[in-house]
């Protein structure tokens, strides 16, 4: 059991530390919504899609915990995750692992499962699913 004096501080300092943490987040979500008015900018929705094109690593932007674009010429695919693929609202240090399965060529699909790796450990870090692709196309 704790003593009394370190349980007050527990008390003291949580509210503190969280709301620390619901800044932060809330600073890294308005960055987001910035970037992403920044690349969708001229740029019109279509109808979402189950799968992508095949695409290169190269061509994939993390613009904030929950929300990824895929860069294809110039559509540009909007994936906005089931849960967060980044644990600390960044992809800073960590690499997005999918996996390819059945007779999908190589696309990237509805309701998969992507992994984030941990760049300096090799430890997994967090996952989440895909929904479809919504494609933004013009300039």
């Amino acid at each position: 059991m704790l003593p009394r004096h370190s349980l007050i501080a527990v008390a003291v300092l949580a509210p503190l530390l969280t709301s620390c943490a619901g800044q932060e987040l809330a600073h890294q979500t308005a960055k987001g919504e910035v970037r992403l008015a920044e690349r969708l900018a001229g740029k019109v929705p279509g109808a979402a899609v189950s799968c992508l094109p095949r695409y290169r690593s190269t061509d994939m932007e993390v613009i904030d915990r929950d929300t990824i674009l895929f860069h294809d010429g110039r559509t540009t695919y909007r994936q906005d995750t089931r849960g967060s693929c980044y644990p600390h609202g960044s992809s800073s240090g960590y690499a997005l692992v999918t996996r390819s399965f059945g007779g999908s060529g190589g696309q990237l699909c509805d309701g998969e499962i992507a992994q984030t790796i941990d760049t300096s450990s090799g430890f997994y870090s967090g996952s989440c699913s895909f929904n479809r692709f919504v494609p933004y196309r013009g300039r």
